[in-house]
């Protein structure tokens, strides 16, 4: 049977590395919005999507497992925020069907991932 390995860094958690991968998608398919958007939508759009593994970052950087859950709470509530704008830019043209199912695939098996950590680290009452 494999040992598990001890999370010594928020880096060795796979969440934060698909997040922070996610993200960078979320920067390449960005830049072909219309210009005009930039400090709109596009910057909500990225904003919400940084916000997923900085988050994910600071609250396991705390060290405190209610800080860390409070934090996952926050990049749950960012990624609640990225899939609305998604089907925002859907549906005002900004995005093909088919990029947004793949970005919302994405996003969703980040947010399971998420919670089944938030699950792990939450105090139990």
């Amino acid at each position: 049977m494999e040992e598990k390995q001890k999370i010594r860094s928020f880096h060795d958690l796979i969440v934060w590395q698909r997040a922070v991968d996610f993200t960078v998608k979320i920067y390449t398919v960005t830049k072909n919005f219309p210009r005009e958007e930039m400090y709109g939508l596009t910057s909500q759009i990225r904003r919400a999507s940084v916000s997923i593994p900085s988050n994910i970052a600071e609250g396991q950087a705390r060290n405190t497992k209610s800080a860390f859950a409070n934090h996952l709470d926050i990049a749950l509530g960012s990624a609640a925020e990225l899939e609305t704008q998604l089907t925002i830019a859907l549906k005002i043209g900004y995005l093909q069907q088919s990029e947004y199912e793949n970005l919302t695939t994405n996003l969703v098996e980040i947010t399971r991932m998420l919670y089944g950590l938030l699950n792990k680290v939450r105090p139990k009452p």
